[in-house]
């Protein structure tokens, strides 16, 4: 039976549950938008890949004036970094958006798999992948109160494997730890995952099919062995 302190820790935390799934990110992205009021801010953006962020940037780029941040420690293999690299700033290129990629520093061991030692067996979409958000996103946030942006925000809730919950949260925390406006949003809505895959099409980007880091990788690996051996 359940003391009176663990019935109202149990309520509690049902209550903040509750509220963060009546969280409209989107909607929030709207109203800082629309509080902008045609004024046009600078804005640093996380970028993971072209892909994700094509339809991201299309939307955003008529009310901020943005850069590019492309910092991803967990893509474990060099090549594939380079690759997805190289595709964001073909991609920028061809359609012309008035924008400059910034790469950030490229340290797989200190800035990926140090910070998530103990999480190496944890399943895609679990603690490590926050982790993963969160290494990523504080960079972003550093790097744009260092550079003089007025908002940070990240590509990564175009995603529909990607918590959005936890990406805008880790968000807000950066916000205050750093002093500078965190743009939220939940990129997915209003289609535009499926405007990314569109534009991915139409400029015939490279889209990768595992998030990054080699876990992700072994897992797809994986996935794709059991479903060829399911027939």
């Amino acid at each position: 039976m359940m003391t009176v302190f663990e019935r109202w820790q149990k309520k509690s935390l049902n209550c903040r549950k509750e509220k963060r799934l009546k969280e409209n990110y989107d909607k929030k992205m709207e109203e800082q938008l629309k509080a902008l009021q045609g004024e046009r801010k600078k804005l640093l953006i996380h970028s993971c890949c072209g892909p994700c962020s094509s339809s991201v940037l299309e939307y955003l780029k008529d009310y901020l004036d943005i850069d590019v941040y492309f910092y991803n420690p967990n893509i474990t293999e060099k090549e594939e970094y380079e690759t997805r690299l190289e595709e964001l700033k073909i991609f920028l290129d061809k359609i012309q958006f008035p924008m400059k990629v910034v790469e950030g520093e490229y340290e797989v061991r200190r800035d990926f798999f140090e910070k998530i030692k103990g999480l190496e067996k944890e399943p895609e979409t679990g603690a490590r992948c926050k982790v993963c958000y969160e290494l990523r996103m504080e960079e972003a946030a550093r790097k744009a109160k260092e550079e003089g942006y007025d908002y940070f925000t990240t590509v990564l809730s175009i995603s529909p494997m990607k918590n959005a919950t936890w990406i805008n949260e880790i968000g807000e925390k950066l916000e205050e730890k750093y002093k500078i406006p965190f743009l939220h949003g939940d990129f997915k809505k209003k289609n535009r995952y499926l405007r990314s895959i569109q534009l991915s099409k139409e400029y015939g980007m490279y889209r990768q099919e595992y998030c990054g880091c080699i876990f992700s990788k072994l897992e797809r690996e994986e996935k794709l062995k059991e479903r060829e051996k399911n027939g």
